[in-house]
């Protein structure tokens, strides 16, 4: 749907690269009573698509990069004024100015968005005194872009991925909006609002360009309903607090407020410990080629790989399957005649004739010119390998992982590895880690991935809540129980199981 900027090559994205996913009717109508107050508002639309924003309001302009598109919303939307091409040097440009936005900006995540578009739209949200980070997708610059064309007083109404409750790129434009405008309103929805899409859907409101606030008004709605105006039931989030307590994050408002309050007391608690003060957490390593820097026991055998060149490695999180990895599990692994052994070639200049043999293969030839491995020197030797206390999943459905390391092994960076520090506190909270308010501290600090499953970052990781056991006993297990049913159903991990 749009045009890759890197060589001026021009190719037709699929639906998901180009963020391309068209808003149902009831939803457009509705943000646009959101925005809409008289019929002589001048309406922008930054990524007007097929034009179902535009349709809706006789004064309109939108920008659309897809000629395809164009002609659709042209013909849905034949009084509207349709510019063609990038939309951020056309607001870098236009003296045109607006009382209202509204739409459905394009969800390019960040390495799809890229080239000389990723360096107009920062640089213009720069100038406007938001700045995003390396990581940011499209959306988020798309709608401080489209803020700085409204006059003073203006309004937006916008589909927004449900990512602006907790991602990191998320609070600068939260940050800039708090900054700019009389009224933040952040409507999350629990049921999909494009069933096709993995990513959720939430909904945001904007009122008083110009002005400032000091709270994020929040509702919480179980389905979208049409509404002529946004939920008038929400949470007063105060930016201090938002900022402060929950780490510029919407998604802990997700649940009661009973549940947050009992959340904050145990942080607070002086014998409470973060993850991240007893342990370091990162990533494994990354070979560059799994298949050909892995080696089974067989392959070993055949190509007579010495073993000091060999260490036995986890290669997914499906392999934990305990709290405690052990020798006799890398056994049966062996047995099994898994790809357990990791290829660690030190930087030598000569090497065994049995290694250099494997290493001209065909598998080898092919695996050089991968770019991990053509980008390091030598491109054999795999960086950054180490021997964790444990392992962490980064990624599950019911509940994180942790995994005591009582095998030796390595890791790829499909878990995360954890070490101890060596200064870490004499008593330690890690023996908490079974008990449910560890994992409702995981729903909090993590995020969700879509189709039901967890995500814990490292910087995430860090921030799990370890109480002591002194204060686990005297907590309300229902109320925890039910704060982890709440994020779990918000992650859609009971439909997906």
């Amino acid at each position: 749907m749009i045009r890759e900027q890197e060589t001026g090559a021009v190719r037709r994205l699929s639906q998901k690269e180009a963020g391309a996913y068209f808003t149902p009717d009831v939803v457009a109508s509705s943000l646009l009573r959101w925005a809409v107050r008289n019929e002589s508002d001048r309406l922008l639309d930054p990524s007007c698509g097929d034009g179902r924003f535009i349709a809706g309001h006789r004064n309109s302009v939108g920008i659309e990069q897809d000629l395809d598109t164009i002609g659709t919303a042209m013909a849905r939307a034949p009084w509207a004024l349709i510019h063609e091409g990038d939309f951020f040097a056309w607001a870098a440009e236009t003296v045109e100015r607006f009382e209202c936005a509204a739409g459905n900006p394009p969800f390019i995540r960040y390495q799809s968005f890229k080239g000389d578009i990723r360096a107009r739209a920062l640089d213009l949200c720069s100038r406007l005194g938001a700045d995003f980070s390396g990581l940011a997708s499209s959306w988020a610059p798309f709608l401080v872009a489209t803020a700085g064309l409204l006059k003073p007083g203006g309004r937006m109404a916008f589909v927004v991925p449900a990512e602006i409750g907790h991602a990191p790129y998320a609070a600068p434009l939260l940050e800039f909006l708090v900054g700019h405008f009389s009224t933040v309103h952040v409507v999350a929805v629990r049921e999909k609002v494009f069933p096709d899409l993995s990513e959720d859907c939430w909904f945001l409101f904007t009122d008083g360009y110009g002005g400032r606030t000091s709270e994020i008004r929040f509702s919480v709605l179980n389905r979208f309903s049409p509404a002529m105006r946004p939920p008038q039931l929400s949470i007063r989030v105060s930016v201090p607090e938002w900022r402060n307590l929950w780490k510029r994050r919407l998604r802990p408002f997700l649940i009661p407020e009973d549940s947050r309050e009992l959340y904050r007391q145990v942080v607070q608690q002086a014998d409470t410990q973060r993850f991240g003060e007893l342990a370091n957490i990162g990533i494994g390593y990354v070979s560059g080629a799994n298949d050909f820097f892995h080696l089974r026991p067989s392959e070993v055998d055949r190509w007579k790989i010495p073993n000091k060149f060999l260490h036995p490695t986890v290669r997914n999180g499906r392999s934990l399957t305990a709290s405690r990895l052990t020798d006799a599990m890398v056994e049966k692994w062996r047995r099994d005649d898994e790809p357990i052994y990791l290829l660690r070639l030190p930087k030598l200049k000569e090497l065994p004739s049995a290694v250099s043999r494997y290493l001209d293969t065909e598998e080898g030839r092919t695996a050089r010119k991968a770019y991990k491995c053509r980008v390091r020197d030598p491109w054999y030797s795999v960086p950054d390998v180490q021997v964790p206390d444990f392992f962490l999943s980064y990624m599950s459905g019911i509940r994180p992982s942790l995994t005591r390391n009582d095998a030796n092994c390595t890791a790829t960076n499909s878990v995360h590895i954890v070490r101890i520090k060596p200064d870490a506190p004499a008593k330690s909270n890690l023996s908490s880690w079974t008990s449910d308010f560890v994992q409702l501290s995981c729903e909090i600090e993590g995020h969700p991935l879509g189709g039901g499953m967890l995500k814990l970052e490292p910087r995430e990781a860090t921030e799990i809540v370890l109480p002591s056991r002194t204060t686990l006993k005297q907590l309300d297990a229902r109320q925890v129980e039910g704060a982890i049913d709440t994020l779990r159903r918000w992650r859609h991990y009971a439909s997906a199981a």
